[in-house]
């Protein structure tokens, strides 16, 4: 009995919790001080300020003044640039991205083969990633020159009429997609990776149960590698909407905004134009953008990607 007393007195007595700073915690929080006050002053400030200033009337010059959801209202409703910048980044998420994968990994497959000199081809393919974007963009002015660019004396050539890659409405994006293809060395060396990875026995199994090479590739390949594809999947949309050296370096935007992107836009509004209201406004709506379409792929990931051990 007594022992059973004890028991429910033991129970009840409320247990004590260790303080959230103590003394013995002061070595951990001095050492992450710097990242904790970089977080606060160079991230969480600017993000608090810039959804204030998105609710303002400011030029930067002048105090801001508190105007609502009026920016918000006037670029959805009356701001036909921000429109059509909006338009030519989708169209940029829905065209380059995909291709831009779909190379990296085609590059990923043909770099994975054992033969003599393959590290050689691998560095060339990776080189460009090395050139900074500015670099890229001032070389592919004059691959595009209208009159003595690289890939025009080429059409000609072949007898083909020459093409205003970089003045034409239709062209102009087309043209932004090529030049990004030409770097994506960067995301083919985690493809690489990946398939380094892939048991060979699972190819042996599958060859002597007669798979073609593209059986093997949907039901074992693609599979296994489905989580650096989900990966580079988000990051290359993030890196798709956030565009911006391309259009301010080959078309400043032209011909007729054909590449305007939302970035480049919102550059010009808040530097060129010192509407920092407007542009922060600019900055929460692709913020908002980009984090649906996270939350997409983030949902729709159940379905299509594949970790080793799920299924053991």
């Amino acid at each position: 009995m007594t022992a059973v007393l004890h028991e429910k007195t033991r129970k009840t007595v409320p247990e004590k919790r260790s303080p959230l700073f103590s003394r013995k915690d002061l070595p951990f929080y001095l050492f992450a001080s710097p990242w904790i006050i970089g977080m606060l002053v160079f991230f969480i400030y600017p993000a608090i300020m810039s959804f204030y200033y998105s609710l303002t009337s400011y030029d930067i010059v002048s105090q801001p003044v508190f105007a609502g959801l009026k920016n918000y209202v006037t670029l959805f409703t009356k701001d036909q640039i921000f429109m059509k910048s909006v338009q030519n980044t989708l169209y940029m998420v829905a065209f380059s991205l995909p291709l831009q994968l779909v190379l990296q990994l085609l590059l990923a497959m043909m770099l994975n083969w054992n033969m003599k000199g393959i590290g050689v081809y691998r560095t060339l393919f990776y080189i460009p990633v090395l050139v900074p974007p500015v670099s890229i963009s001032l070389l592919f002015t004059m691959v595009y020159d209208d009159n003595y660019g690289i890939l025009n004396a080429l059409l000609k050539l072949c007898g083909l009429p020459p093409q205003q890659w970089l003045t034409s409405v239709q062209l102009s994006k087309p043209s932004i997609i090529i030049m990004g293809l030409w770097t994506a060395g960067s995301g083919m060396l985690f493809y690489l990776s990946s398939l380094k990875n892939v048991p060979a026995s699972l190819y042996e199994s599958a060859s002597i149960d007669g798979a073609s090479a593209w059986t093997k590739m949907w039901k074992i390949t693609l599979p296994i590698i489905s989580p650096t594809i989900f990966f580079q999947l988000i990051m290359g949309v993030i890196g798709t909407f956030q565009l911006f050296t391309e259009s301010y370096v080959l078309t400043k935007g032209g011909p007729d905004f054909s590449s305007y992107f939302m970035m480049y836009y919102l550059y010009r509004t808040a530097f060129k134009e010192g509407k920092m209201g407007m542009a922060s406004a600019m900055a929460w709506i692709l913020f908002v953008i980009i984090l649906l379409f996270t939350i997409l792929i983030l949902a729709t990931s159940k379905k299509w990607v594949y970790y080793e051990e799920e299924g053991k």
